[in-house]
């Protein structure tokens, strides 16, 4: 290590404690990789040689580490003199063509020759300046520092892998020019066609974007000048085929809505697109979303990445195999009894039920607008917490969002916290547990979830739900609600609608046949204004908030645990049971996360449920991802490696 000295006292020791700290300049290790004191023009001189490292040890070294790459070494060979910062830079520039970049350190001028070599180093994250103002760039790199760059040129030339990546970490790759979104597009389309349309033939994506390719390379130029917009920046989202699109379908899987294409987006859809978000594709879902198989007239039977004979659960069933299977970097469901939860269960992923009001439903096909909801589904919970901040918020075409106000946060990712459970109280709704013998699987996988939250600092505590059978015989609102709703949405599509009514659809045949009984029974209702829908509105509601909210004040909880589903996926062709726990998100409007929590001895993926308060998703948020770091049960499906 080089020890310097300044003009004054003051300045050796304050110099001297930030290389004893830190072992560079005041930064850490990793942030000193070739970064040394500063230089004598900014009032430093050097008093103290270390061993230094010369242009040609540099030189051959970058060569050794390309040749391993595959890539031919274009930079020079370099000579005896020692290796400064501004060199380093150059060379590392040269021998990986990294893209040329100004840079704005005050002691590199824009006219300096070396100005763009730095700027490129600094953007793929391979070199960093010695503050935020200066880079230092006639300070030698010594043996250490070089290190430590060789360290972080291997890692850059590592391929980027698609499989299990995270949102940050594909911007990272785009920040650093490792990657670009039209190339991130491309990866998808090609796993789309390898495990969707062919091979496994998962049939979980109805339509794709046409214009996708198109977007990307916008969002790609527009980085290139202005920057990101933010965490979304050209990453591309599978949705839920019942979001409107004015650039593709929106069918809710039916084949009597197939050529449908809505005038302008849903609110989240535009919400995501202003995030910089491309909008990949639609996925299949359970038709109109009336069950929990994801199968349709328009898409046919979604299977279950884990286990092609199995069902993907539903209605989100589509986006959650896909995302299971790395076809997107996340997706977006919708959950009126448990659509986004039960998939995500039955997918490994992490689904979050937003309350009620947090986000818009315009442009969404209705099912029960008292309890329908969109929200994110993703393969970690950061990565649902990105979404999950793009798409709240107020819209004034939905005015259960003027509830929101005041509750929505800066950003839902300051609540990762991976010490998120220590200190915190959890409620475990032993009721909800099953005890049948089809459910002892989900139960024995859940049971070791709540020891591994109590090994990760949480107390938990066994409670029971005040009224909980009362809830529970409550009906869900779809079957009183569905029919006048959806011939609301019918109608905002205006003349070009396909059909005008619940009753056309039902005349022309043209839907799953499977579905003709339920979809009778509700056209047959004439009025909502009837006793029985006017006490589960007033009443069921009121009960199942209020018994939440007395048995977490009872208990102190942060939240409370249970089985997002009692019982695994089903075999196709058998009946799908997956319990009534589901229910008391959207009976209360409340929020709701699941998160896997491991799998049966089947392999079968299982999920946790964590419910909390109105509008606290994000405490739910810090208590979903302080367990999924500490356990990551998330595992990738076999069959689409």
């Amino acid at each position: 290590m080089r020890i310097v000295t300044s003009t004054g006292k003051k300045g050796i020791l304050a110099v001297l404690a930030g290389l004893l700290i830190t072992g560079g300049a005041g930064l850490s290790p990793a942030q000193a990789a070739g970064s040394t004191n500063l230089s004598a023009s900014h009032n430093v001189t050097y008093t103290k040689q270390v061993k230094g490292v010369s242009q040609a040890e540099f030189a051959a070294k970058l060569k050794e580490l390309t040749g391993a790459a595959d890539i031919p070494y274009s930079s020079s060979k370099g000579s005896g003199i020692l290796l400064t910062r501004a060199e380093a830079a150059k060379m590392i520039q040269l021998a990986l063509s990294l893209k040329s970049k100004s840079t704005a350190f005050q002691d590199v001028s824009g006219s300096s020759p070396y100005a763009t070599y730095i700027g490129a180093v600094i953007r793929a994250g391979i070199m960093n300046g010695q503050s935020e103002r200066l880079f230092g760039p006639e300070a030698p790199i010594t043996v250490s520092q070089a290190s430590i760059i060789y360290d972080r040129v291997q890692n850059y030339l590592k391929p980027f892998v698609l499989e299990e990546a995270s949102i940050t970490d594909m911007q990272t790759a785009m920040e650093q020019g490792r990657l670009t979104s039209k190339q991130l597009v491309q990866l998808y389309l090609d796993r789309i066609q390898k495990y969707d349309d062919q091979g496994i033939k998962l049939n979980a994506v109805l339509n794709l974007n046409p214009n996708a390719l198109q977007i990307a390379e916008s969002l790609d130029q527009e980085r290139e000048t202005n920057g990101p917009r933010g965490p979304l920046h050209g990453i591309p989202v599978l949705v839920k085929d019942n979001y409107d699109t004015k650039d593709m379908p929106t069918t809710a899987g039916c084949i009597c809505l197939k050529d449908s294409v809505p005038s302008k987006d849903a609110e989240q859809i535009e919400k995501l697109k202003q995030a910089g978000a491309i909008i990949l594709g639609k996925t299949n879902l359970h038709e109109f979303a009336f069950g929990i198989t994801t199968s349709s007239s328009l898409g046919g039977q979604t299977l279950n990445p884990y286990a092609l004979d199995h069902y993907p659960g539903g209605s989100s069933g589509g986006t959650g195999a896909a995302i299971a299977a790395n076809m997107a970097a996340a997706g977006m469901g919708t959950d009126t009894g448990g659509s986004i939860r039960i998939p995500s269960s039955f997918n490994s992923l992490v689904g979050i039920r937003p309350t009620v009001g947090l986000s818009s439903r315009d442009g969404i096909i209705p099912l029960a607008l008292t309890q329908d909801v969109g929200g994110p589904m993703a393969r970690s919970v950061a990565d649902a917490a990105i979404l999950l901040q793009a798409t709240a918020g107020y819209d004034p075409n939905d005015t259960a969002t003027v509830y929101a106000a005041g509750h929505i946060p800066k950003s839902y990712t300051q609540f990762l916290d991976v010490s998120g459970l220590k200190g915190a109280r959890i409620g475990v709704a032993t009721e909800l547990f099953g005890t049948k013998p089809e459910e002892m699987p989900v139960t024995k996988v859940v049971n070791q979830a709540v020891e591994e939250i109590k090994g990760l600092g949480a107390t938990a505590v066994p409670v029971q739900i005040p009224n909980l059978a009362a809830i529970m015989k409550y009906p869900s609102l779809s079957s009183y609600e569905f029919k006048f709703q959806l011939n609301d949405y019918l109608k905002e599509l205006g003349p070009s609608a396909p059909y005008h009514s619940l009753t056309e659809i039902i005349n022309s045949g043209k839907y799953d046949k499977t579905q003709e009984t339920s979809m009778k029974s509700r056209d047959a209702r004439t009025t909502l204004d009837e006793p029985e829908y006017k006490d589960i509105i007033l009443n069921r509601t009121k009960i199942t908030r209020e018994s939440l909210l007395k048995v977490m004040a009872d208990h102190n909880l942060d939240a409370i645990v249970y089985p997002t589903t009692t019982q695994p996926a089903a075999s196709i062709g058998k009946d799908q049971n997956s319990g009534n726990n589901n229910r008391l998100s959207p009976y209360s409007g409340f929020p709701a996360i699941s998160v896997p929590a491991g799998f049966t001895d089947d392999g079968l993926p299982v999920g946790i449920e964590f419910l909390g308060r109105a509008f606290d998703e994000g405490t739910l948020i810090k208590l979903a991802y302080s367990y999924e770091q500490g356990t990551h049960h998330r595992k990738s499906p076999v069959l689409a490696p």
